[in-house]
């Protein structure tokens, strides 16, 4: 059982960033692929990005719409999740969930078992 808490939202401007984390405990952090998905109010959750586990190379998929604005990345050693958000605009106004994956389709929210409480991030114009 994984058990995962966000960090890291607030309130910024146009343009500014923010960096959100997510610490893992109650499991082994490296053995889950790690995804990042959003919900703004009225809308269906969305994907942000993922990562897979060290052992199958790492590798990062970011949705489409975010690719050069926002970056997922993980430190195993401190069993946490980033995701790295620049050039933010008042639509990426929504709640952010981590979540840990036991498998599937990267993209797919019902590919991941464990989810965090979420963090809200809010951008002004």
């Amino acid at each position: 059982q994984v058990q995962l808490v966000e960090s890291g939202g607030g309130w910024v401007q146009a343009g500014g960033s923010l960096r959100l984390s997510c610490i893992a405990s109650g499991s082994t952090f490296s053995m889950y692929a790690m995804g990042w998905f959003r919900q703004a109010p009225g809308k269906e959750r969305e994907f942000v990005a993922s990562i897979t586990i060290a052992w199958s190379g790492g590798s990062t998929y970011h949705a489409d719409s975010l690719k050069g604005r926002f970056t997922i990345s993980r430190d195993n050693a401190k069993n946490t999740l980033y995701l790295q958000m620049s050039s933010l605009k008042p639509e990426d106004t929504a709640v952010y969930y981590c979540a840990a994956s036991t498998g599937g389709r990267y993209y797919l929210p019902t590919s991941y078992y464990y989810w965090g409480q979420g963090t809200q991030v809010t951008v002004s114009s």
